[in-house]
């Protein structure tokens, strides 16, 4: 199935593909998930690093395919490294709380920061790790730059999209996806992104509309329906009573406009979120660049859609599977009534 296209000055556009066959990609994952359970975890590095030699290996772009060169066990000492640094943090974290109860809020807020910015700077280190053992053509990617500026860059880009309920989002994803671009090269061609975030706010607006509209105007619709001129009247006379029959009111009222709008947006955010995704995927491939050669999109948003329909019958399925093996096991064990007329125990 062919996504997008790969354009240099010197050649037409050269398709990219994946070649790889879902039953052989499907036989990989089961056989991995089987050896990651037998192992309690120790073999998820292998797992890994097989899926992704698979997938490099069936990607094929104009005519030759990728190859991964990582390693197991650099997973595995990177993995024993983030312990090495995550440990000692959750435990200095841990005693200051103990030591401070009084500042407990406190040290909650810089924790998460702490934590969100360790988890920028993992993304970034992974993200060059996975380029520097890519290789196409004999020649390597590679990814430079500070991922401690990366990581405090996202910081205050999260900071703006939590702010202002995600409209700063689009000019986020920008400039992050400059800054990773502007430190990648593909041998000695220089990478670049050419997105803009406009383009995509003015893409995803409407959908963001849809999504966050009805919360909105449900806490316009709250501050109206509050009675303000008899609230102030019944605190002025010390009017308790009052006070608790307008706010029983508000609330139960309110209840219903809060619920209401929430399960708007809850079903909006769910229908649309793939149509988002493919938005995003087509502006972020045609945006990237490497020396003279640019990159087009044509996926198609029934593509994703078709993705995600299918995650979600499988994960039916799945809970379906498991609710039927709990169930046999139960009457197995004697644990449900199988409404034999088998005759009742006697303690």
């Amino acid at each position: 199935m062919t996504t997008a296209d790969v354009v240099s000055p010197a050649a037409a556009a050269d398709a990219v593909q994946f070649l790889g066959k879902e039953p052989a990609y499907w036989r990989l994952r089961i056989k991995g998930a089987a050896l990651v359970a037998l192992t309690l975890g120790l073999y998820r590095f292998w797992f890994a690093t097989d899926v992704r030699r698979y997938l490099w290996s069936s990607t094929e772009i104009a005519g030759d395919t990728l190859e991964y060169t990582g390693l197991a066990t650099e997973l595995l000492g990177g993995f024993l490294l983030a312990v090495a640094i995550l440990v000692p943090v959750y435990t200095a974290i841990a005693s200051i709380a103990l030591a401070l109860d009084t500042a407990e809020a406190a040290i909650s807020v810089v924790a998460f920061v702490l934590l969100v910015l360790l988890g920028e700077f993992a993304l970034y280190r992974a993200r060059r790790y996975r380029l520097t053992r890519t290789v196409f053509r004999g020649v390597r990617f590679d990814q430079h730059g500070s991922a401690w500026r990366y990581a405090l860059y996202a910081l205050v880009w999260w900071t703006l999209i939590i702010v202002t309920l995600g409209l700063a989002y689009p000019f986020a994803q920008a400039s992050l996806q400059r800054f990773k671009m502007r430190h990648t090269c593909y041998g000695d061609l220089p990478g670049e992104f050419a997105g803009s975030g406009s383009s995509l706010f003015l893409r995803g607006a409407p959908i963001w509309l849809l999504v966050v509209a009805p919360i909105i105007v449900a806490l316009f619709s709250l501050a109206v329906m509050i009675d303000w001129d008899g609230l102030n009247n019944a605190r002025m006379r010390g009017d308790s009573d009052a006070v608790a029959s307008i706010m029983g009111a508000f609330l139960n009222h309110g209840f219903g406009v809060v619920a209401t709008a929430v399960g708007i947006s809850i079903a909006a955010a769910a229908l649309l979120y793939p149509l988002f995704q493919a938005m995003v995927l087509r502006w972020w491939i045609s945006g990237l660049r490497f020396g003279a050669m640019t990159v087009t999109s044509r996926l198609r948003t029934a593509q994703v859609y078709r993705v995600y329909l299918r995650f979600i019958v499988f994960v039916l399925l799945f809970m379906l599977l498991v609710m039927a093996g709990a169930t046999l096991a139960g009457f197995a064990l004697g644990a449900l009534p199988l409404g034999l007329g088998l005759p009742k125990r006697g303690w």
